[in-house]
């Protein structure tokens, strides 16, 4: 399969593999700094409800494994773990379970532990609606929510859990002396914003290729590879953290952890099979893989998810192969907790939605049936929840910070908290302890906004300024760390006077 995916990629290896001794001098592992790598499997069963939509979907077939992907770095003072899981989200309750599992098995402060969600549409079923959600609520809320509605499943939950504590137990047990690096690239040709606007005033999400109405995208895409990565003393990389934002939609066939199995394939294709990939996915609320202006059809389902993955994996073995090596440090943790209002539909339109789920959805229409019956979620769990609670935290690994939110950030809030922020590394991590649905900008919302994430639906809810509050409590957190010095490469020998000698020679020409 790698000779075939990935021909170019095998052969720029070739053209640029260093030689073995010079891995060494790029930077030896620091005394005090130690990183541990490990991963579990979890890969749901065929038959398992597949999440990412509002209604019912199971899994027919098998295409590649599900894992959970943890890193552990000490800088001999304090420990931080950051957890990639592919899964849609990770919701609350799994994440307090894992941190409480952490810190009882190795120690590890709950509040120094990052697990994100790669956000992988062909998962388990971590999601949407959570056992037990709407027990409180009518006969017929019930059934929308339980039979009508994508569900987690509470045994899936619990093996997720249990193999996020056992990930991270594992990497900090096998921390090691490590020569760390950290850099950025660019991959601009794999992700698109789906949002457009139209002649008519308002957005769309995904208007379709070749649509006349088309003005010009909504909002930005953020084309840049973060990459942390760690080394042993004789140069084998033990591990990497990858940071991009684009949805995981690719969708290959069957159960997959989407265009992330192909990211890692690209890296252990050029590093080995031992190197261990921990992807956190950028803002990308409203970035996916479609390409509504090209004029031309692009690849979908396997062949996508290739060219994504294989894309902006062999961007990460670039920065990997560029990057100094040497200490990371300090290593620091932060977090912030805020109390968001949820928006709130008006009485008539819940009694109208009332009326239409309780008809045939072939009579109403599939989408307004849907939305209708959100409507009716929403306000079942307005009844008990009228406000959300956001964690908005901060990791920190020397010059580089991860700083993240629990939802499908738009892109422009990702732009936003690397513009303010005062680390030269800043990496926006979304979906990632906890999980609040789209939060779109505020023009997303406002009277020429519009589209599928601006929906109100019992998944997508908080008040306009939601956006505005996360990235602000984000920029505080950062602001209370002072950057670490990023590894250098040392300055050359005072010039001696004489360059190559073979080289300062005239021309011959007989």
């Amino acid at each position: 399969m790698r000779s075939r995916v990935f021909p170019l990629l095998a052969i720029a290896g070739l053209l640029l593999a260093p030689q073995p001794a010079s891995l060494v001098l790029c930077g030896e592992p620091a005394g005090g700094q130690r990183v541990g790598f490990a991963e579990r499997d979890i890969t749901p069963a065929i038959g398992a409800e597949q999440p990412g939509g509002y209604g019912k979907s199971f899994h027919r077939s098998f295409h590649d494994p599900c894992k959970v992907r943890a890193a552990v770095f000490d800088d001999g003072r304090s420990r931080v773990a950051l957890v990639g899981v592919d899964a849609l989200i990770v919701p609350r309750i799994l994440v307090t379970g894992a941190r409480a599992g952490i810190e009882k098995k190795c120690g590890i402060a709950g509040s120094s532990v990052l697990i994100g969600a790669t956000h992988s549409h062909s998962s388990g079923p971590t999601g949407m609606v959570l056992p037990g959600e709407y027990d409180h609520a009518s006969a017929l809320v019930q059934q929308l929510a339980y039979e009508k509605s994508s569900n987690a499943d509470a045994e899936y939950l619990k093996r997720v859990e249990g193999a996020i504590v056992e990930a991270v137990a594992e990497a900090d047990q096998r921390r090691q002396a490590a020569a760390c690096g950290v850099g950025k690239g660019i991959e601009d040709t794999v992700a698109f914003n789906r949002r457009f606007r139209m002649k008519n005033g308002r957005s769309h999400t995904h208007p379709g290729q070749g649509n006349p109405e088309i003005i010009e995208p909504a909002g930005p895409t953020d084309p840049e590879v973060g990459v942390l990565g760690a080394w042993t003393g004789e140069g084998e990389l033990l591990g990497c953290v990858v940071n991009f934002a684009c949805h995981a939609t690719t969708s290959p066939g069957g159960i997959s952890a989407n265009y992330i199995y192909y990211l890692e394939k690209a890296i252990r294709g050029y590093f080995g099979e031992d190197a261990i990939v921990v992807f956190l996915p950028g803002t990308c609320g409203d970035v996916t893989q479609v390409d509504n202006l090209s004029p031309t059809r692009r690849p979908a389902g396997e062949r996508s998810a290739q060219l994504v993955g294989g894309r902006v994996g062999a961007e990460a073995v670039k920065v990997l192969l560029g990057m100094e090596r040497g200490t990371l440090a300090p290593v620091e943790a932060r977090a912030k907790r805020l109390s968001i209002k949820r928006r709130v539909p008006s009485p008539e339109r819940v009694e109208q939605c009332f009326a239409l789920v309780q008809r045939d959805p072939q009579q109403v229409g599939s989408t307004e049936w849907t939305f209708a019956k959100e409507i009716v979620l929403l306000d079942a769990s307005l009844a008990k929840h009228p406000t959300t609670e956001v964690e908005v935290q901060a990791i920190q690994v020397g010059p580089a910070v991860f700083l993240s939110d629990p939802a499908e950030f738009f892109c422009q809030f990702g732009l936003d908290i690397k513009a303010r922020s005062k680390f030269p590394f800043t990496f926006p991590v979304s979906l990632a302890n906890g999980c609040v649905g789209y939060v779109p900008t505020e023009e997303a919302l406002g009277p020429r906004g519009g589209g599928y994430e601006t929906r109100l639906t019992s998944y997508s809810n908080l008040e306009p300024t939601a956006g505005r509050q996360m990235v602000d409590a984000a920029i505080e957190l950062a602001d209370e760390m002072t950057p670490g010095e990023a590894p250098a490469a040392a300055p050359v020998a005072e010039f001696s006077g004489s360059g190559w000698g073979y080289g300062n020679v005239p021309p011959e020409l007989n």
